[in-house]
């Protein structure tokens, strides 16, 4: 399964390179990969698409893993990393960055967003408590009443400020179009860093699926794998959200597709989720590229595909129940 899956992340990278206003052949983007093909196929493929292809693909992989994570810390298929109030407190952060300098590159916004999530994730910690009975009840409703409050500031802020409104317009749609390699290095870290934990809570994770009283009384230290656990999904959705704004239904659709062809063992399900995500963003960006003549965000795009598709998900999943 894995195998294949990485097939077809293959394949799509590959339709990423090549597909868009200018398609190019294989052998055209091969060429001008290593630096044997013409000025323009060079200038469209490795200046233009492969920095595309790269967020696109590192965005995928980070909202995939932070949304697989993000389920197994609510014990509910159908949770999201935004339940941890992830996008509105990047979007926050980016408003008032905005409002508060008068400038804006896409460093900065990148920076204070990721800023604004990392510091989401930890006072929905925070405001939940901790660990034991009832816990990620009282996660989800505390992510669910941050999320409400940091929307009302942010709106109050673009209300008061026109420069962060157009700003805010801009990067709320969510896009992967002037993307460079360069503004991706400085998201290396946390990335980096939410997989690893991500990676070493699988076991773990594993077993808070029994409950958490059930959980420890096998040894597993819940208070701390919760906040590892929020941790690594404020790291993931943060940065990722940080590179190109807010995406839809990545991390809420495509570890619901994963744990039906892997079942729900969590390191399996991460891993899955992870490949998966790169290639439903991937997808979409291709799509966005050519739906319509004037190329649309791929957020708008994330939202077409992912919202029926996760509503026939929940469906097939209620009628199975």
């Amino acid at each position: 399964m894995f195998g294949v899956c990485a097939l077809v992340l293959f394949l799509v990278m590959a339709a990423s390179l090549a597909i868009g206003s200018r398609v190019l052949s294989p052998a055209q983007v091969w060429q001008a990969l290593t630096g044997t093909g013409t000025p323009i196929d060079t200038e469209v493929v490795v200046r233009m698409r492969l920095p595309r292809t790269i967020a696109g693909l590192v965005v995928g992989c980070a909202l995939g893993l932070a949304g697989a994570v993000m389920q197994a810390l609510t014990r509910n298929p159908l949770a999201d990393p935004g339940i941890l109030g992830v996008n509105a407190g990047a979007a926050l952060g980016v408003v008032s960055a905005c409002a508060a300098t008068g400038v804006s590159t896409q460093a900065r916004n990148a920076i204070a967003a990721l800023a604004g999530a990392l510091a989401a994730s930890c006072a929905v910690h925070l405001l939940a408590g901790r660990g034991g009975p009832g816990s990620r009840a009282r996660l989800a409703l505390a992510g669910i009443a941050l999320t409400a409050a940091l929307s009302s500031l942010t709106q109050a802020v673009v209300l008061a400020d026109q420069f962060a409104f157009n700003e805010f317009r801009h990067w709320v749609s969510g896009s992967l179009e002037g993307v460079r390699l360069s503004s991706l290095a400085w998201a290396c870290a946390p990335l980096a860093i939410g997989a690893v934990i991500a990676a070493l809570l699988g076991p773990a994770l594993g077993v808070l699926a029994l409950g958490d009283e059930a959980a420890a009384g096998l040894g597993v230290r819940v208070r701390v794998v919760r906040t590892c656990g929020l941790v690594a999904v404020g790291a993931l959705a943060g940065a990722a959200t940080a590179i190109c704004g807010p995406l839809g239904f990545v991390g809420l659709a495509v570890p619901l597709i994963a744990r039906r062809l892997v079942g729900s063992g969590q390191s399996a399900l991460s891993a899955l989720s992870a490949v998966l995500g790169g290639a439903w963003v991937l997808i979409a960006d291709v799509v966005a590229r050519v739906l319509v003549p004037e190329e649309v965000p791929v957020g708008v795009v994330l939202a077409l595909i992912g919202a029926p598709f996760f509503v026939a998900l929940a469906r097939g999943r209620g009628a199975s129940a």
